[in-house]
């Protein structure tokens, strides 16, 4: 009955089965937040109380232990816990039996530096008194304190109970420290005095008024009241619910994702006869499931208990718990899961659950790293909650033209062309390669081997940045796609714990997507390593590798023009026809595109194709967020592509699929969505790219940009594939221009040189005309682009990251 009534919620449980590192021993009365990505779980105890710091990736499924440092505090349990940016605050709980804090830690994670910080004491009133299972909630830059139990007795071994119904207001200082105390004077009725209650705070994106929700508890007995705050005014108020409220409960957990207020496990009074006594003398575990919508305070019960029979499909009954939510999926692990009178001790449990709570979201426009004649190696952005991408595309030429190539095949493409299992499609944890080691400062002493492979978007284990840092260094270089100048960010793999900047390997050959950072004259090598996101404090060690990823301007046309236009993303909403952008010529105006092709072959005509008319055919299901594309799956006509499917079992058996190669000089539109346990999210955006016509050069690589006083030194390396002899280099800055053009994404660019030599200067008068791109990070945009006896190939981009000025942002 469980299982049917989360199928029929539309939610599906999961437990991690596969992991590394040190798990941490079982527990309750911990807490935890989560990192981006990363959980990390901070004190809790049985059998004593626990004093480490544990992290969870929940990419990688890897656990580990920070070398923490500073002032580092005692174990504790019971006690508050929030995440502002990349800082912890912890205050308060249980140091030992009878004995409470009331002390305040800060924790950054960026450098795992714990600070104990003393606020000011509030105006008027006492600061709060030392005591455990209170709430602690933070919005803007303020702590919200609410209730608790405190021990009344000097003497920790006479434990003295008293419930508390205070409540207090911690200011926060910008990036590190408190300011102090306040105590808030509200209007209503303040909830009654409580413990081991929880609390969220919520704010209506219609109409921005925060608002705090507390919810259960116990005092003397468990409660299952709703009390709300308006932060605001300041006032209490009991709203009206519908539906049917969860029972009277303590130690369990809620977490806001969405507008939903998701409430697990506690414990719950026994019912005798399906009558709950007042004061309830025996209580047990539960694993029901519901949650709150905050819109319209409606109750809705997802999952009743657990069943002993389901516990291998849901998570077992169990009281004091963690939850984190991490995007839209909710993270439950530990717990106790009941009371062994017999042998006197709690009894926890140790597994880690998630849930998908709602569909992916969509996700960015996939981007072109490298173009061949029948392939492309295309990226997109990592989200760290999903199971798996599925990648689709359409062609402008009929597919029922094209002669199908090869045999059905038993398996699928891997992002690297490897082939995966079908039934490996929903594994999506990676191991990482146990010779990657780095030292604490997060200085690798292996590089991770070219044969491993290292997805192109973040991981924030080794690139977390503290808040305070928000200006990226001046005179950063970053090469990536034109198609869409979002950043690029090097993702690094380790197994061991580092928030900062580690040396990695990226994509293999000369793939086109990167950063490099103050490089100064350090060289640019397509085959070395990526040391990114460099923070504006830290200083980059000067014989650490720096790797960039060229970027094919699918067949864009780099001629003696002072412009040049590139393909632009459209939504498939907007995109009833396509039109080449190379073939709109201007009177008076060179087509560039026959300069690409042989004299005897005519330019194909690209027919009006319209989006309810478009088939879009599966290039596979992805486990990380790249792709090398060379062939694509054809779909029998009487079956729909998993696009429209969410149940794993309607999902195409790709081992039956016939394969289509990709064609040269073909024009390809691809999209991607996310999976998850809910299934198939929304796709992105439509991207275009063109397949390389043979015979030309392919873009230039090895990049290097050198800082002078009065202009720059830009190089780079003859093309990998020349197809012949290079004639000529043509080098192009992306500068100003006050012409109305249809789209204001469309850089124009200027030519700054022309020749043989595999290098130039850029004067400080050139630069001073440059068009500063603020699609991603402020960057000034360079392209390069080689020319043989057929006539240019595609254009390598460079992003030259600037300094964000502060004016900039006001």
């Amino acid at each position: 009955m469980a299982a049917a009534a989360a199928a029929a919620a539309g939610r599906s449980w999961r437990r991690v089965s596969s992991f590394t590192g040190p798990v941490p021993r079982s527990r309750h009365g911990h807490r935890a937040v989560a990192i981006r990505e990363l959980l990390i779980i901070f004190g809790g105890g049985n059998e004593g109380i626990a004093d480490e710091l544990h992290v969870y990736n929940t990419v990688t499924n890897q656990w580990f232990l920070p070398a923490v440092r500073g002032d580092i505090p005692p174990g504790c349990a019971a006690h508050g816990f929030v995440c502002d940016g990349t800082r912890i605050l912890v205050f308060g709980g249980m140091v030992e039996y009878g004995r409470y804090s009331n002390d305040i830690y800060e924790l950054q994670a960026s450098r795992w530096l714990w600070k104990k910080v003393k606020p000011q004491p509030p105006s008027t009133g006492s600061p709060p008194c030392p005591r455990l299972g209170h709430s602690f909630s933070l919005y803007g830059n303020k702590c919200y304190l609410f209730g608790g139990l405190a021990n009344e007795s000097e003497d920790s071994n006479n434990n003295v109970p008293r419930y508390l119904n205070d409540f207090y207001e911690l200011e926060l200082q910008h990036g590190s420290g408190v300011i102090g105390w306040s105590i808030p004077v509200t209007k209503g009725i303040l909830p009654s005095p409580r413990e081991s209650h929880t609390s969220i705070i919520y704010c209506r994106k219609d109409l921005g008024i925060p608002k705090m929700y507390i919810f259960g508890g116990m005092c003397g007995c468990r409660l299952n009241d709703l009390w709300e705050l308006d932060i605001g005014t300041m006032t209490w108020s009991r709203p009206e619910t519908k539906g049917t409220v969860p029972l009277p409960r303590s130690l369990h957990t809620a977490n806001v994702i969405g507008n939903k207020m998701y409430v697990f496990g506690g414990w719950v009074p026994q019912a005798a006869e399906g009558e709950i006594s007042a004061q309830d003398s025996e209580w047990k575990c539960t694993s029901s499931f519901s949650y709150l919508n905050l819109d319209t305070t409606e109750w809705i019960s997802l999952i009743p208990d657990c069943p002993e029979d389901n516990s291998n499909l849901l998570p077992g009954p169990r009281a004091g718990h963690c939850a984190v939510a991490v995007g839209t999926r909710l993270y439950i692990w530990s717990g106790r899961d009941g009371y062994r009178k017999a042998w006197n001790n709690q009894v926890c449990c140790k597994d880690l659950w998630y849930l998908d709570t709602e569909k992916p979201p969509a996700l960015s426009q996939v981007q072109l790293i490298r173009a061949t004649t029948n392939s492309f190696q295309v990226k997109w952005d990592e989200v760290p909650t999903v199971e798996g991408y599925l990648l689709q595309l359409n062609a402008d030429l009929p597919v029922s033209g094209i002669p199908v190539t090869g045999v059905p095949e038993a398996s699928l493409l891997s992002s690297q062309g490897a082939p995966v299992t079908h039934q490996s499609q929903q594994s999506v944890n990676m191991v990482l390669p146990p010779e990657i080691k780095l030292d604490l400062h997060g200085h690798a002493n292996n590089m991770v081997p070219n044969n491993v492979h290292v997805s192109v978007s973040s991981n924030s284990l080794l690139k977390l940045e503290a808040k305070e840092n928000k200006t990226e260094p001046e005179n950063t270089v970053v090469q990536e796609t034109t198609k869409n100048h979002t950043d690029s960010k090097g993702s690094k793999e380790s197994n061991a714990p580092s928030f900062l900047p580690a040396c990695t390997s990226g994509l293999q050959a000369s793939a086109n997507v990167g950063e490099l950072h103050d490089l100064d004259t350090r060289t640019v090598n397509p085959d070395a390593s990526v040391c990114s996101n460099i923070s504006s404090t830290q200083t980059m060690v000067t014989q650490q590798a720096v790797k960039t990823e060229s970027s094919s301007t699918n067949g864009a046309v780099v001629k003696d023009e002072t412009s040049l236009t590139t393909f632009n993303s459209k939504s498939e909403v907007d995109e009833s026809t396509f039109i080449m952008q190379s073939n709109r010529v201007s009177p008076g105006q060179r087509n560039d595109t026959n300069e690409h092709l042989p004299k005897t072959t005519p330019l194909r005509q690209m027919a009006t194709v319209k989006t309810r008319e478009r088939q879009w055919y599966d290039v596979g299901i992805f486990k990380n967020s790249s792709a090398l594309v060379s062939q694509f799956y054809l779909l029998p006509e009487e079956k729909a592509s998993i696009s429209n499917k969410t149940e794993k079992e309607d999902v195409p058996d790709y081992r039956l699929l016939k394969k289509q190669d990709l064609l040269p000089g073909t024009v390809y539109r691809f999209r991607v969505a996310a999976i998850n346990g809910c299934g198939v999210g929304p796709f992105s955006k439509v991207s275009e790219f063109k397949t390389c016509i043979p015979g030309f050069p392919g873009a230039p690589s090895t990049v290097k940009i050198t800082k002078s006083v009065d202009c720059i030194h830009l190089s780079w390396e003859p093309p990998a594939s020349p197809s012949g002899n290079i004639l000529e280099y043509s080098a192009y800055l992306a500068v100003r221009t006050t012409h109305i053009q249809e789209n204001p994404n469309q850089l124009m660019f200027m030519k700054i040189y022309c020749g043989l030599k595999t290098s130039c200067i850029v004067t400080a008068a050139q630069l001073s005309n440059a068009h500063v791109d603020y699609t991603a990070r402020p960057a000034i945009v360079f392209r390069i682009s080689a020319k043989n006896e057929r006539g240019y190939g595609p254009a390598t981009q460079v992003r030259w990251l600037q300094e964000m000025k502060t004016s900039s942002l006001k």
